[in-house]
């Protein structure tokens, strides 16, 4: 038997290069002729040729276009078809809103139109829009929202922690099942284990939860997909976006010894319908459940307020036609004539987007980027230091954060049009995530923004191009190397 596995050993040592050298080299085919983005092509090429085994593992895990995709291609196609009729019944109607809306924001209205075309929503107007600054200022609206519901809570979230924001959340939740209202609940399952965990010992809850793309030892490879949607919408009526998680670090002060600057937004009006069709979409690629929409998910809107204050949804997930939560950007960014005012934790951009921030700075429009001055990722935050010097060079205002941690994700163009969702400025939003973002055009609330991103410039340190070239050479060093990696972070 030894002589049998000496000779097996040997045989690895002469010629085991041969069948990795054929895996390497299939690999690495398979990754050309699948036609990715090309900066993403050579980044996993020089990580399966630079880290020998591991990349390989590396690839399998995170880089794979699986059939998952193409699945989720399909059930949106599907998904389409089945909304295809409404949007067709609602044409005449968008249409009208469409020049409305354009008739006080000009050309960024585009915007809407394109978000119309692709069948991502409608635009809606008659809406009421609250900006809520840190968990501080949403967390007690949200309880009260839940507390009043009378027919339907859904909810979709990343990160659900079962601690004391979390548990009064599941509490009421539990309560209102209990007198009848529906209540559905869906959270990632790569965001929210330890609530997954909790639900499923649970066997008496009311609530009907679905973990979201479960992961498990045979699904890791599909574990690079994750739901990063913060949603709720309460009677589909009144609804909540931004990039607020329930957990107790979104609230100031917290134990976490660490401040969290976020964004999210209240919505009371017709925009809640988007919000429920949006949450149907997401609930009918679970193991939950079918319901049918029409039976009391749609609330008759009365007048909420005599202001243009438009809203519709950016949504895009892996199995999106397009990057459109990105597109949807860039057509704001290109019609911007005044400012654009970003913030964002992570700052890797597509050639797209940084083309489009420079285009529009070299133009005489104000751009001002917003990042945190520390990360909570060391890797991601070089990659993203590393993506500054050419908008520096460009006339781009970059700021850093030193108060705390940011993790608002919202854009502001013109003081006229505003993002807020979970949208970060990264490949990672943009092409794998399911994300979604609320196209937001009303005059006070855009006010609003505009005020907030004064105040927090108040506790950012802004840097120059002169500033960044003095930075330490192995600080630079240390950015390239982690750039060569950014597209897929």
């Amino acid at each position: 038997m030894k002589e049998h596995f000496d000779a097996v050993i040997l045989f690895l040592e002469q010629w085991g290069w041969i069948p990795m050298l054929i895996v390497y080299v299939g690999v690495t085919i398979t990754i050309l002729i699948e036609n990715r983005n090309p900066t993403k092509t050579i980044s996993w090429v020089l990580v399966i040729v630079f880290i020998p085994f591991a990349g390989l593992i590396l690839y399998y895990l995170f880089g794979q276009k699986f059939s998952k995709v193409k699945k989720l291609k399909r059930i949106n196609q599907e998904q389409t078809l089945r909304l295809k009729k409404e949007f067709q019944r609602l044409e005449p109607l968008m249409l009208w809103s469409i020049r409305n809306i354009h008739s006080k924001i000009g050309d960024l209205s585009r915007v809407y139109s394109y978000l119309k075309n692709e069948k991502l929503s409608t635009p809606t107007l008659n809406n009421n829009v609250t900006l809520l600054i840190n968990g501080e200022q949403k967390f007690p609206l949200f309880l009260a929202s839940l507390a009043e519901a009378k027919h339907s809570i859904h909810m979709e979230y990343y990160i659900f922690d079962v601690d004391g924001i979390g548990t009064q959340v599941l509490d009421l939740l539990e309560k209102k099942a209990a007198e009848g209202v529906k209540v559905r609940l869906i959270v990632d399952s790569f965001g929210s284990p330890k609530l997954v965990r909790y639900m499923r010992k649970k066997k008496d809850s009311k609530i009907e939860f679905q973990p979201f793309l479960p992961v498990t030892f045979t699904s890791l490879a599909n574990s690079n997909y994750r739901n990063h949607r913060k949603i709720a919408v309460i009677d589909g009526f009144t609804a909540y976006i931004g990039g607020i998680n329930i957990s107790d670090r979104y609230i100031n002060p917290n134990n976490f010894d660490l401040y969290w600057r976020d964004t999210s937004v209240k919505i009371v009006g017709n925009a809640a319908s988007m919000f429920q069709i949006s949450f149907w979409n997401q609930w009918n690629q679970t193991d939950g459940e079918s319901f049918n929409l029409d039976e009391g998910y749609f609330h008759e809107t009365p007048a909420v307020t005599d202001e243009l204050s438009a809203v519709a949804l950016a949504s895009s997930d892996p199995g999106s036609i397009g990057p459109f939560n990105m597109e949807a950007l860039l057509i704001s960014i290109g019609e911007a004539s005044e400012s654009v005012q970003l913030c964002t934790p992570y700052y890797i951009p597509t050639e797209e987007l940084a083309t489009a921030l420079k285009s529009a700075a070299a133009s005489g429009v104000k751009v001002e980027l917003m990042i945190p001055s520390k990360g909570d990722n060391w890797f991601v935050q070089h990659a993203s230091l590393s993506f500054l010097k050419p908008l520096l060079e460009r006339g781009v205002h970059v700021y850093f954060y030193d108060k705390g941690f940011l993790h608002a994700k919202t854009a502001i163009i013109d003081g006229k049009i505003a993002y807020v969702g979970t949208v970060n400025l990264d490949f990672r939003s943009f092409y794998i995530n399911y994300e979604v973002a609320a196209v937001i055009s009303n005059k006070e609330f855009c006010k609003q923004m505009e005020d907030q991103f004064k105040i927090d410039k108040q506790n950012c340190s802004q840097i120059s191009i002169r500033d960044w070239k003095k930075r330490k050479p192995w600080l630079r060093a240390m950015d390239s190397l982690c750039r060569l990696l950014a597209p897929l972070l």
